[in-house]
């Protein structure tokens, strides 16, 4: 049985209009998450776009991804991701174990990444695994215009903090089962910890988009 990567890219981005093909490094925004599935082909069988945006279509197929049109009623702001990769896997005709998500937001990865998570995803036999990066701030809530600390007490050194970690958003496989049910991330979940700046770009304002660049270029230069 096969396992595929999926990349949803609804086109209605309504903060940072059209950021799925804005270009970074010279290549459209969601080329980065194909490129690095195509880069993984050991693991991955096929690469999937789904999207209800032609532009988004045309830049996917012009990079060697496979395209699946999203219908109107699964492409609105409120709908979960679970429904465009149930949607997919619904438009395929052949049988799939493993899905692979990878958010066009969450453009940089590190280059073993996949192949380090996919080994211990086998190796746990787990029904999914995600990227989770350790929280190093200390965090609180406001009560009555007090603020409550949640993860420390007051005067604590950081360094002595509870252990907290945050979605990262870099990468989710799952079974495709789990997703027929609506479920990315299942009860028994793997939560693969990474710390790495790459973890801390999730594209959704310019100043995403800015940081990413920055980023990028930093790494690049080294």
């Amino acid at each position: 049985m096969k396992t595929i990567a999926i990349i949803p890219a609804r086109g209605g981005s309504k903060r940072l209009p059209k950021k799925n093909i804005l270009l970074l490094d010279d290549i459209p925004l969601i080329v980065h998450s194909i490129l690095y599935a195509k880069a993984n082909s050991d693991l991955i069988d096929e690469v999937y776009v789904s999207t209800d945006n032609e532009e988004i279509k045309n830049v996917a197929l012009q990079y060697g991804a496979k395209v699946i049109n999203r219908p109107q009623n699964i492409s609105g702001d409120l709908e979960p991701t679970v429904s465009a990769l149930k949607h997919v896997l619904e438009s395929i005709k052949f049988e799939v174990e493993n899905i692979v998500l990878l958010q066009p937001t969450n453009p940089l990865r590190p280059e073993n990444l996949l192949k380090e998570a996919f080994n211990v995803y086998q190796n746990e036999n787990r029904n999914s695994l995600f990227t989770v990066t350790r929280n190093y701030q200390k965090l609180g809530k406001i009560y009555n215009s007090r603020f409550i600390p949640f993860n420390y007490e007051i005067g604590q050194r950081s360094q002595d903090l509870e252990s907290l970690f945050f979605e990262n958003g870099l990468l989710y496989i799952t079974k495709a089962n789990e997703i027929f049910n609506d479920i990315i991330i299942s009860e028994d979940a793997f939560p693969f910890e990474i710390n790495h700046i790459f973890a801390s770009v999730d594209i959704d304002t310019q100043e995403d988009f800015d940081y990413a660049e920055y980023l990028l270029m930093k790494t690049k230069n080294k």
